[in-house]
């Protein structure tokens, strides 16, 4: 029997397309390049390290997640950054006295994943914030070379808050990103679905601008409504209204460029029924109002245009 597919799974998997996309690998790429930090994308729930094979962790970090009482404070506190960013990213210090920071990737007003940068001090680092760190080492017990972990803590990146908040503001920008991307890997994967499932979305994508039917759907594949209704929501933790909203307002987005077409007319045009009923889709899938939307991305394209 085919194991079921949970919404925590679901995240799980939809974050793991978005970390092997070509725009996540990309702009981690330019990230590190850039600014020298490591970048993590690690999905909600998950007991995946975001920044656990990462090559430029600050060596510092490394030879602490040797040590196992370290190495639990250091994942306590990224628990904790986790769970106070909330809908903002939120930075702490670790008992060392370096920042960590959690960006949250939030499609439309559920967080799937965080953006995990950090692992470096806002301040110079002296003689006495060391002595601190290895006299907490010392009474957890820690088996750790301090020669060579003194000598990596004092090679710390150093940034001043102002180059840090900015570093964290890049990644907010990201995080729009990977959140519209997201709902495009939502509705295009086709990762190890039945040639049934797959079926069924072609079939939804050429249809979706009609007031298109659960059971006219379940016809074109050849099997029963319920049947169908069943195994779309087992393969894509999706029902077939939520993946028929998320085809149409991908649909939508492309019709919003344009700043002649009307809202009304654009919502219409793809298939919903109701002005109303498209904004609160629209918002609940994006974060935004169609008209927000719009204007973001508009605002953007004639900042990178130059004009």
């Amino acid at each position: 029997m085919k194991e079921k597919i949970t919404p925590a799974k679901r995240s799980q998997s939809l974050v793991e397309l978005l970390r092997r996309s070509d725009i996540f690998r990309d702009y981690a790429r330019a990230f590190r390049d850039t600014t020298g930090l490591p970048l993590g994308l690690r999905a909600l729930d998950s007991l995946h390290l975001a920044m656990g094979d990462n090559r430029d962790q600050n060596p510092f970090c490394v030879l602490l997640g040797q040590s196992n009482h370290s190495c639990a404070a250091c994942l306590s506190l990224r628990k904790r950054v986790e769970e106070q960013a909330g809908v903002k990213p939120k930075t702490m210090r670790c008992f060392a006295g370096l920042c960590e920071t959690a960006v949250p990737v939030r499609v439309g007003e559920h967080t799937i994943a965080y953006l995990q940068t950090g692992q470096v001090l806002l301040h110079q680092p002296i003689n006495g914030d060391f002595n601190k760190t290895a006299s907490s080492l010392l009474k957890w017990g820690t088996e750790v070379d301090l020669r060579r972990l003194e000598d990596a803590y004092f090679q710390t990146r150093v940034l001043n808050r102002k180059q840090y908040e900015s570093i964290v503001r890049l990644l907010e920008i990201f995080a729009q990103h990977l959140a519209t991307l997201s709902n495009q890997l939502i509705v295009k994967d086709q990762l190890g679905e039945s040639p049934m499932i797959q079926r069924a979305k072609s079939f939804i994508e050429e249809h979706q601008a009609e007031d298109l039917r659960l059971s006219e759907v379940a016809k074109a594949v050849n099997t029963s409504a319920y049947y169908f209704c069943k195994m779309f929501k087992q393969a894509t933790g999706l029902t077939f209204t939520d993946f028929l909203a998320r085809v149409r307002v991908e649909k939508v987005k492309n019709l919003l460029l344009n700043p002649h077409v009307r809202v009304s007319e654009a919502a219409f045009q793809v298939g919903f029924q109701s002005l109303s009923q498209f904004n609160r889709v629209f918002r609940s899938i994006t974060g935004e109002s169609p008209s927000s939307y719009r204007e973001r991305v508009l605002a953007s394209t004639v900042a990178h245009s130059g004009h």
